[in-house]
């Protein structure tokens, strides 16, 4: 039997995709209390989360939105890894405030900023060991987030994974 690689390569990419999310899974967290949530989505959803970042722009004007909205459809398949908002109970005040009763609606708790930035590390780091490209992306989590496909979680990132003869999510050009 012959398995042209270019036939098998989705499934193989979703396949490391699922490896990916495991390390990002296995990472430490603050206190131990896992507030991390993990998806994985390919083909329709997609095109929607790059429809969503096209719309964001009229929004915020943020163009470079446009040129990540582009980049994704070259993806196999997109990681997104976000963390819920639970204050950890510390009052360590890295969040400007004395204590995580006296934190604001909309501040997230840094025990969580830092949580999900330890799980990006470790997907990010599985990702270059499985040899397949990927790059953190701020603005196609935000609109993940926005579209809640990971169930209320704030602080969403993005990790489109692909596997080509060039990386597509660097040396890109502006879109204007």
């Amino acid at each position: 039997m012959i398995t042209n690689e270019r036939v098998s390569r989705h499934e193989h990419i979703c396949n490391i995709a699922k490896q990916i999310m495991t390390a990002a899974r296995t990472a430490p967290k603050g206190k131990g209390v896992d507030i991390i949530e993990i998806a994985m989505i390919s083909g329709n959803e997609i095109n929607v989360l790059s429809n969503k970042m096209i719309a964001m722009v009229e929004e915020h004007g943020m163009q470079f939105f446009l040129r990540d909205a582009e980049n994704i459809l070259a993806a196999e398949c997109i990681i997104l890894i976000g963390t819920l908002d639970s204050p950890q109970g510390l009052n360590c005040r890295h969040c400007g405030f004395d204590t995580c009763a006296d934190r604001m609606d909309g501040v997230p708790c840094a025990i969580n900023c830092v949580d999900v930035g330890i799980a990006l590390g470790s997907a990010c780091a599985m990702a270059a060991d499985m040899r397949v490209d990927t790059r953190v992306m701020f603005s196609a989590g935000l609109a993940a987030q926005r579209l809640n496909f990971l169930n209320g979680c704030k602080q969403v990132y993005a990790l489109p994974i692909s596997a080509s003869s060039k990386n597509p999510f660097f040396d890109r050009k502006p879109k204007l």
